[in-house]
């Protein structure tokens, strides 16, 4: 895992435009080179304020790009959240769950993070899998702000945040 960098924006763009990432996750409205080297920066600016953000999962150093996995900070979210995306070659194959524990792991220890949190599309029944055998656990169903569809929240201690008031979502 590594932070995004420009030279990922194909990479971004293939994987935000699979029609599982837009029905599970949301349409980020890439739709070219230029959208995804925005939305790199976008993530990449995330993760220097907050010191965490989205990764890019590869094979191996230097190898085939997979997918992403890190923190997201979601404004109407009292505590991070864990996101992850792959492209459909690399589902089903061990590398989510790989990444996500790792993340979990370094988040509730090295970065002494309380908790961890976790929306999901409640049809996404493959990131609801991965979501508990990473110790994550339904909380409650929720609505994020300047959504139309309910997600399901999960959390790494059981509990459920408390909200928060915000305008817009800002999610990545």
């Amino acid at each position: 895992m590594r932070p995004l960098e420009a030279d990922d924006d194909a990479f971004i763009l293939e994987l935000v435009n699979d029609a599982d990432f837009i029905r599970h996750i949301g349409d980020r409205e890439v739709r070219d080179l230029a959208d995804a080297r925005r939305y790199i920066e976008k993530c990449r600016a995330t993760c220097d304020a907050d010191g965490h953000g989205l990764y890019r999962v590869s094979l191996e150093p230097g190898g085939e790009r997979a997918g992403i996995c890190g923190l997201l900070r979601r404004p109407y979210l009292s505590d991070p959240d864990i996101g992850f995306a792959f492209l459909p070659g690399f589902r089903g194959r061990g590398y989510a769950f790989e990444c996500a524990s790792a993340v979990v792991a370094h988040a509730l220890g090295p970065l002494g993070m309380t908790r961890i949190l976790a929306i999901v599309s409640p049809a996404n029944a493959a990131s609801i899998g991965l979501l508990g055998k990473i110790g994550l656990v339904y909380v409650r169903t929720i609505l994020p702000p300047g959504e139309r569809t309910t997600v399901n929240l999960y959390s790494s201690d059981g509990t459920a945040p408390e909200p928060v008031s915000v305008r817009g979502s800002g999610a990545a």
